[in-house]
């Protein structure tokens, strides 16, 4: 056969032609024929990757919730204080744990903290105004005077860091209302730069950190409020009640306008800008107004005695 082959070439033309046809066949259909391992592979892998990040997701948030529960976790001490003078209503008294928020201090623990310094204070008030009263000084007064002395102490102790909450919260309301029109400059610009809000809150508290750390804390919470807080309002009306300024409310409802309504956001904040810088100047110059009625007091008792003495001590040394 192989010499019948040899001897006419021409034989194996047809051979070859079916062989070559059989082969093109078979090349053109093998990508239809081959499975698709590729795609099942990259569906393995992503459902993979997707089972790995959902439980380091897990494991980061057990752990987050674990660290902060620790860090949350008031003192025994305190918590024994609450329990003993049945003070957990208060700890749902959504008036004390504004204030705490308005002056920086966030959580139950602050809360149970704040309610615990109270009778702490409370109770060294009183007992070292009746020590000092009847044994240091051993005044010569009955004991309803003595036991009227230590609860005058006591009240002073229990108001005390209700007092220091309103001081530290005045100083944060006023550094914010200092710095406001500032940040609301900055907020303009980013926002007309294309920069979405919660970019712009982030842009404006890392560059108004220097010059007021409390409007940074604050806008830097919303930021993160904007991040996880399904209702955005919830987050604007947020910083509103712990700002507890007008200014503020003023930009909190135009931002809530802007996301129901699709309003432009620039306009309203330029307005808002002017009008707080306005408002600094003139509470400016309220105070600059206010300075001569409360130096006449000081000039009285401290200046003029002085002043005359200066004047009529010679006239009294040559008369001497």
């Amino acid at each position: 056969m192989i010499a019948n082959i040899v001897e006419n070439p021409e034989r194996m033309v047809p051979v070859v032609a079916a062989v070559s046809g059989a082969a093109g066949v078979v090349a053109a259909a093998l990508p239809f024929l081959r499975r698709d391992t590729l795609g099942r592979r990259l569906a393995s892998v992503a459902h993979a990757r997707s089972r790995l990040a959902a439980r380091a997701r897990a494991e980061h948030q057990v752990e987050t919730e674990t660290q902060k529960l620790r860090r949350n976790a008031p003192r025994r001490g305190y918590q024994v204080i609450v329990e003993t003078f049945n003070l957990s209503a208060k700890l749902e008294d959504a008036g004390i744990a504004q204030r705490l928020h308005q002056a920086g201090f966030r959580g139950r623990r602050a809360v149970i903290q704040f309610l615990a310094l109270r009778i702490i204070m409370m109770t060294l008030f009183g007992v070292v105004a009746l020590f000092y009263s009847m044994v240091v000084l051993n005044l010569p007064y009955p004991a309803p005077v003595h036991l009227l002395i230590g609860l005058v102490a006591a009240a002073a102790g229990y108001g005390g860091p209700a007092l220091y909450l309103k001081n530290i919260v005045t100083k944060r309301r006023g550094e914010i209302r200092r710095n406001w029109p500032d940040a609301l400059d900055l907020m303009l610009i980013c926002v007309e730069s294309g920069m979405p809000i919660e970019g712009a809150f982030r842009k404006v508290a890392e560059e108004i950190g220097g010059s007021s750390p409390t409007l940074a804390e604050e806008l830097s919470l919303t930021t993160a409020e904007l991040a996880y807080l399904q209702d955005r309002r919830t987050a604007y009306e947020g910083l509103a009640r712990r700002t507890d300024l007008e200014a503020v409310r003023g930009v909190v409802t135009s931002l809530i306008q802007a996301e129901k309504h699709g309003t432009p956001l620039g306009r309203a904040l330029k307005v808002l800008a002017q009008e707080s810088r306005d408002q600094r100047m003139s509470m400016a110059e309220k105070k600059a107004a206010s300075l001569p009625p409360k130096l006449t007091v000081p000039m009285i008792l401290f200046f003029l005695p002085v002043l005359f003495a200066v004047i009529i001590s010679p006239a009294i040394m040559e008369m001497m």
